[in-house]
C-alpha cells in the first residue's frame, strides 16, 4: 500500500481538523452544507467519510468529495484527502473534476431540447441531421480460408436513429474497450483521437462498420459523441457554446465546460501519477485549454455543487429555481427503460458485447441507466433510480422515490468501480 510522505499526513491531518470544525458550524448555523436531518443516520454518514479518510492517507485515492440532496436540501457534504497528490494541497468542495462520461446525461438533455423545439425527431434516422451517416455498413465476422477471422462488410438492414444514439443501441461501439474486430478497424482510423474536429469526428466514424444491427443491441459506444456533432449541425454552434447557452449558464453551473480557465486552474484535481494497484501511469485528459475536439460522450469537466444543479433539474422534472429546461414528460420518458426484453437479451449474453454496464436490474433510458427492479443488483436503491458514471472515478445518481441526489467526485480510474459500490452501499445504509 502506497503511504504518503510525513508532510502530505500532517496536509491531511491539518484538512481533517479543518473540516470537523466546519462540519459543526454548519450543523449549529442552520445552513444547508452540512445538515443531517431525521431521514438520513448521520452516525452512519461519518462511518463513510471516516472510510474514505483512512483509504486517503493510506494512498488508496487522492481525495474525493461527496455530496448528498435529499428532501430539499443539502444533507451531506464532505471534501477529504488532497486535491493534488503532486502539489499537496487540502480537497475542497469547490474542486473542478474530469467528468468523462457524466458529460453524456447533459449532452442528452441537449438533444432532447432540440426535440422539443421540433429541430429533431427521435425516430428519426441520423442521417437526416447527419448525412455522412446514409450507407453505413455492418460488419459480419466470419473466417478466410486459413481459419482467420475476417470482417465481411454488408448494407446495414436498418439505420441507427437518435433515440438508438440516446439509449447506446446505435451498432456503434468504442474502440478503447475490450476487443473485437470491429474495434481495431476504430483504432486503425484513429476514431478514439482527440484532435478532431465534431465535424470531422462525425466524417471519419460514419466509415466505420457496425457492430450490430441498430436497435437490436446495448452495446457502449460513441453514440453520444455523435450526438454532440448532431447538435451542431442542427443548432448552428459548437457544442460548448450551446450547452453553455442552453444549460449550464441558465442553471448556474459556473465552473462547468470542456476547459477550465487558467484563474482557476489551482482548483483542478489531479490522479496519481503511478496507480496504486496496477502500478501503471495514469494518464487523464487535458483539461487546461480548450480542447479541438469537445467530446459530447466525455470531455467535459464540473464540480460536485454544478453537478447538483443539474441533477436537481432533472429530480424536479426539467425546472429548476424558475428556470425551465425541459418539460416533465421528457424526463420521465428520459428516465424510463428504453430497451426491450430482446434488446437486453442481446446485450446480456456472455462476450455479445464490451459488458452491460447498466447492470442486472437496470435497463437504459434517454443517456441513464434506470432501476427497474428492486432486486437483481447487488446494491440497494428504488425502482425509477437513474444513474451514470465518468472514467476518471466520478459517479452520480438520482432515487426519485427518496428525493435523494447522490454525487461522488475522486479522480482515480483504477478504483472507480470499487468507491462506487462503497459508496452506494454506505448512503443507503444511512437511511
Amino acid at each position: 500500500m502506497t503511504q504518503y510522505p510525513s508532510t502530505l499526513r500532517r496536509t491531511l491531518l491539518a484538512t481533517l481538523a479543518a473540516s470537523a470544525v466546519l462540519l459543526a458550524g454548519c450543523a449549529t448555523s442552520g445552513g444547508e452544507a452540512g445538515k443531517t436531518p431525521g431521514t438520513m443516520n448521520a452516525a452512519a454518514l461519518q462511518k463513510l467519510d471516516d472510510l474514505v479518510t483512512r483509504d486517503a492517507a493510506a494512498g488508496r485515492l487522492p481525495g474525493a468529495v461527496i455530496l448528498l440532496y435529499r428532501d430539499g436540501k443539502v444533507v451531506h457534504e464532505k471534501a477529504i484527502g488532497v486535491r493534488n497528490p503532486q502539489a499537496p494541497s487540502p480537497m475542497t468542495p469547490d474542486t473542478i473534476f474530469r467528468i468523462y462520461s457524466m458529460t453524456k446525461p447533459i449532452v442528452s438533455v441537449g438533444t432532447m431540447m432540440l426535440v422539443e423545439d421540433g429541430k429533431v425527431i427521435l425516430q428519426a434516422p441520423i442521417s437526416r441531421y447527419l448525412p455522412e451517416f446514409k450507407d453505413l455498413k455492418l460488419a459480419v465476422e466470419k473466417k478466410d480460408a486459413a481459419g482467420n477471422p475476417v470482417l465481411e462488410l454488408v448494407p446495414s438492414p436498418r439505420q441507427p436513429t437518435v433515440q438508438d444514439l440516446l439509449r447506446h443501441t446505435s451498432g456503434l461501439t468504442y474502440g478503447v474497450f475490450g476487443k473485437s474486430l470491429v474495434k481495431s478497424e476504430y483504432l486503425k482510423a484513429g476514431v478514439e483521437g482527440t484532435n478532431l474536429s465534431n465535424t470531422d469526428f462525425s466524417k471519419r466514424i460514419a466509415t466505420m462498420p457496425l457492430a450490430y444491427v441498430p436497435g437490436t443491441t446495448w452495446e457502449y459506444s460513441r453514440s453520444t459523441d455523435v450526438l454532440g456533432a448532431l447538435i451542431e449541425r442542427v443548432s448552428g454552434q459548437t457544442l460548448g457554446a450551446y450547452l453553455q447557452q442552453r444549460i449550464l449558464g441558465p442553471l448556474g453551473m459556473k465552473d462547468s465546460g470542456f476547459s477550465v480557465p487558467a484563474d482557476k486552474h489551482g482548483r483542478i484535481a489531479e490522479p496519481y501519477k503511478v496507480d496504486p494497484d496496477s502500478k501503471q501511469p495514469v494518464e487523464l485528459i487535458d483539461i487546461t485549454k480548450p480542447p479541438v475536439y469537445e467530446s459530447g460522450g466525455g470531455g467535459m469537466v464540473s464540480t460536485a455543487a454544478d453537478y447538483l444543479r443539474f441533477a436537481r433539474m432533472m429530480l424536479n422534472g426539467g425546472e429548476l429555481d424558475g428556470v425551465r429546461i425541459l418539460s416533465p414528460k421528457t424526463v420521465a420518458s428520459m428516465m424510463s427503460n428504453h430497451l426491450s426484453d430482446d434488446m437486453l437479451r442481446a446485450s446480456r449474453v456472455p462476450g455479445a458485447t464490451t459488458g452491460y454496464l447498466p447492470g442486472p436490474g437496470y435497463g437504459f433510458g434517454l443517456g441513464f441507466a434506470v432501476r427497474m427492479a428492486p432486486g437483481e443488483s447487488a446494491s440497494a436503491s428504488s425502482v425509477g433510480e437513474s444513474n451514470w458514471g465518468g472514467f476518471g472515478g466520478t459517479a452520480f445518481w438520482i432515487d426519485p422515490k427518496e428525493k435523494l441526489i447522490a454525487i461522488w467526485m475522486m479522480q482515480a480510474p483504477g478504483q472507480r468501480e470499487y468507491y462506487r459500490a462503497v459508496f452506494r452501499n454506505m448512503v443507503y445504509g444511512a437511511f
